[in-house]
């Protein structure tokens, strides 16, 4: 892989290790892991094969083919696939017990991304970064900056026995480089953030806070 993209996938990786309630792995494993990664979809098989065995009846890897088990019973296949605009792939991140929910990574193309599964009911949602779900459950946060290709948005999303609803954005300016969130209670997120090359900051953010928008229905 080469020096530049090893560099930006580790710190990526990252990125995403700010998690609450999953049964996520620690940064420092995720960036062993995928120090010798040929890609991104190269490094979301290798973070794959650690999880399929400490999560054992939750998904089964099958060549291109990811089986994720819902609840009571049934199953979605996830498959990956090869296009002229680029490799698709779907690996198992992460699984949210406290909502029943499995968490995988995606890439399409040169684009990364996540996909929560519902195991209840078998719906999807494609989300733009990973969620960091609240203490209560009952919300998601995602925060999807970066130098590039990125909307440069935070989003809250309300969760449901029956769907997940994106409900508060918010796009700070001047825009983050990059970002991370964790939960300090119920109703603040803290914000870990870049602006460029300065110094990281730190601001908490409450769900009553008049900077967000509310998404429409």
């Amino acid at each position: 892989m080469p020096s530049s993209l090893r560099a930006g996938l580790t710190l990526a990786m990252l990125a995403f290790a700010s998690r609450s309630h999953g049964i996520s792995l620690p940064a420092p494993q995720i960036a062993e892991l995928c120090a010798n990664a040929e890609d991104q979809a190269h490094c979301g098989r290798l973070i794959e094969e650690v999880q399929l065995k400490r999560l054992p009846g939750l998904a089964v890897r099958d060549g291109d083919d990811l089986k994720v088990s819902l609840f009571p019973s049934g199953m979605t296949m996830f498959r990956d696939s090869v296009a002229i605009s680029g490799a698709k792939s779907f690996t198992l991140w992460d699984y949210l017990d406290w909502i029943n929910a499995v968490v995988l990574f995606t890439t399409d193309g040169d684009q990364t991304g996540f996909v929560l599964l519902q195991r209840t009911n078998g719906k999807q949602y494609r989300l733009p970064a990973e969620p960091v779900l609240s203490p209560d459950r009952q919300h998601l946060v995602t925060v999807d900056v970066c130098a590039k290709i990125c909307d440069g948005e935070v989003a809250v999303w309300r969760v449901t026995r029956d769907a997940i609803v994106k409900e508060l954005t918010w796009k700070p300016q001047p825009p983050w480089s990059d970002a991370s969130a964790i939960w300090l209670d119920a109703g603040t997120i803290r914000f870990d953030y870049a602006i460029g090359s300065e110094e990281r900051r730190k601001q908490d953010r409450r769900l009553n806070d008049p900077v967000w928008s509310r998404s429409l229905p």
